[in-house]
């Protein structure tokens, strides 16, 4: 350990408390582990199941297969639908091919897709707010087509060709900015005088959480670093969150490997937190490094316990055990 003089003892490290795996990315990660032991390998998965790379990885070492289309699955085979939805069209083309699947889809995530139909059977125009070509926006669009308008910056808003006086519903991908998409939402308000609410909110609890969670260790650290994956969008959400809270500066990393001891200078508090599709196991590796260099073990800010779990697609439920992380 390096010897920091006089000052360690002002040093801290404040690790947020709801972090990591959500309950929806624990059903997606232990459904491919299942149905490896389940039915062996190859088990074929579309997209990555979940936004890490690390739980790809470790998942590929098992026996998964990851593919970006469907194509790519022989014929007969079993294919895993990602955490992040698919659009009907995914489904059909496995059926049509005669692929055996099973669907992982966060129920958080099933719940948008049915207000989307529910809306677009109702003839109501949609907003969706979310990231364009992000898989989940992509399999929500895939339920109305014809009905959804993506939206992906509150600006956006001004740019939407539609009558002030037209009835139009709203919903949002789960994994958004709980302040930016209320700003979005709050320009719909003033626009759309017939702007019809999703019946409870989209953006999901886990997300909402560790966005809470970080902007409370965030008002008083130097720095933050979120543990994450660049194609986890909760991940990279985190790091404007916590700049917006108040920290002096922010960064994402996958582990901690690519923690720049440069960043450490003249910082004295430090804040870690992880995205939804984190294993804890990398958040230790990080706090670990940061002992190594100089800093103290981390304490633990909690702001609220999260007790969700989801059971596991009806091929997988006998036996079924839930493990958190």
């Amino acid at each position: 350990m390096t010897d920091q003089g006089p000052q360690t003892s002002t040093k801290r490290v404040a690790v947020a408390a709801p972090r990591g795996y959500c309950a929806g990315v624990d059903r997606a990660v232990i459904t491919v582990e299942r149905a490896l032991q389940k039915f062996g390998s190859p088990v074929y998965v579309r997209k990555q199941i979940v936004h890490n790379r690390h739980v790809v990885e470790g998942l590929e070492a098992k026996g998964a297969i990851f593919v970006d289309e469907l194509d790519e699955v022989p014929a007969g085979a079993l294919v895993i639908f990602s955490a992040h939805g698919i659009s009907p069209a995914v489904r059909e083309e496995a059926d049509a091919r005669g692929l055996r699947s099973i669907d992982a889809t966060c129920p958080l995530v099933t719940k948008v897709h049915n207000e989307a139909k529910r809306f677009a059977g109702q003839g109501l125009p949609i907003l969706l707010i979310g990231h364009d070509g992000h898989e989940e926006v992509e399999g929500t669009t895939g339920e109305a087509p014809d009905s959804i308008v993506l939206i992906q910056h509150p600006d956006d808003v001004d740019k939407l060709d539609l009558p002030a006086d037209q009835p139009v519903a709203w919903l949002t991908q789960t994994t958004l900015s709980v302040d930016e998409t209320a700003q979005t939402v709050g320009k719909l308000r003033d626009r759309f005088s017939q702007l019809v609410d999703p019946p409870s909110d989209d953006i999901c609890y886990a997300t909402q959480n560790r966005q809470d969670a970080v902007k409370q260790i965030a008002a008083h650290s130097d720095l933050v670093i979120v543990v994450g994956s660049r194609n986890s969008s909760n991940s990279v959400r985190l790091v404007e969150v916590a700049l917006e809270a108040g920290a002096r500066a922010a960064f994402r990393v996958d582990d901690a490997s690519e923690i720049d001891p440069a960043w450490l200078e003249s910082v004295n508090e430090i804040g870690v937190t992880s995205g939804a599709s984190v294993p804890e196991r990398l958040v230790d590796g990080v706090l670990d490094r940061l002992v190594e260099l100089g800093f103290p073990p981390a304490v633990e800010e909690r702001l609220v316990d999260e007790s969700l779990s989801f059971a596991l697609p009806p091929q997988l439920r006998k036996h079924d055990t839930r493990r958190r992380r």
